[in-house]
């Protein structure tokens, strides 16, 4: 059941960008709007389940919403610069990868010989799918240079992005506090946050509550992620999380229409069933 539920934020998250990519928007609109939507689903939460909320849950909420909507931003900023089916494998790839090596290395995860060559394999796997998903195509006639600023802008993000998320996810973890109760003081960490960037940058329009739509699906995939993080830990619990890649991946090929040779495709096809395969071998490992 554990497993079931860990599998939901697959279907929610891996569904945001092309929402988001739809609907349109810069960055900070679409953070805005997502936040403002995850915070509209974490007050019904705590009306209908009423979680106590003490001062280690303001203080981890609020630190760790301010730390996703870094984060999440930063995510969308590269998808802008990258791409939906480039930006989200990378960004997918180095969380996947963090996150399962502080679950290994802090939390202590990986308890036996087995587990580390195991966990491992799945981390090549993982890095093998996040290089594929940006290999270019050598005989693709358009000229190298052309992509070179938009990319180094692109994977400043993702770093960045990367950055936000992991602190995010390992804070949680590490508190071990009730995941209902820290929703509603993260939410409201994160609409912070997001006005922080979006401060006299951004005009609240209908990109905005047009985005709210991907903000409910982020904040069904939040809270069904930090259930199952207390029950099968944090490398297997968002590790299943993440595999949305796919969806999203080529999603933004054959529905956003991002340009790809078919090469390209093929091997963003492949490194996304690397990254699966990396994502189900650790939860191989777990069951």
């Amino acid at each position: 059941m554990d497993i079931l539920l860990a599998l939901v934020p697959m279907f929610a998250w891996g569904s945001i960008g092309l929402v988001s990519g739809r609907i349109g928007g810069d960055a900070n609109q679409q953070t805005l709007g997502m936040t403002i939507g995850a915070g509209v689903l974490s007050v019904i939460i705590f009306i209908l389940m009423r979680p106590v909320i003490m001062l280690p849950v303001i203080v981890v909420g609020l630190l760790s919403g301010l730390l996703w909507s870094v984060g999440q931003n930063q995510q969308f900023h590269a998808m802008k610069f990258l791409g939906v089916s480039v930006g989200l494998p990378i960004s997918t790839g180095l969380q996947l990868i963090v996150n399962t090596i502080a679950g290994a290395v802090f939390f202590r995860e990986w308890k036996t010989n087995k587990d580390f060559v195991l966990g491992l394999t799945a981390l090549g796997m993982l890095i093998s799918g996040a290089y594929l998903t940006v290999r270019r195509d050598q005989s693709d006639d358009r000229p190298v240079t052309d992509g070179l600023p938009a990319f180094g802008k692109g994977l400043r993000a993702v770093v960045i992005s990367t950055a936000g998320y992991c602190a995010y996810t390992i804070m949680i973890n590490a508190a071990g506090l009730d995941p209902l109760a820290i929703i509603f003081p993260q939410s409201i960490g994160m609409l912070a946050g997001a006005g922080f960037f979006a401060f006299k940058k951004t005009k609240v329009d209908s990109f905005v509550w047009k985005n709210t739509v991907s903000g409910l699906l982020w904040g069904l995939g939040n809270i069904c992620m930090l259930l199952t993080m207390q029950q099968i830990g944090l490398a297997v619990s968002f590790s299943l999380s993440q595999m949305g890649i796919i969806i999203s991946t080529i999603g933004g090929i054959f529905i956003l229409k991002e340009a790809k040779t078919k090469k390209e495709i093929r091997f963003v096809i492949y490194g996304c069933l690397l990254i699966i395969a990396g994502g189900v071998l650790l939860g191989y490992m777990k069951a």
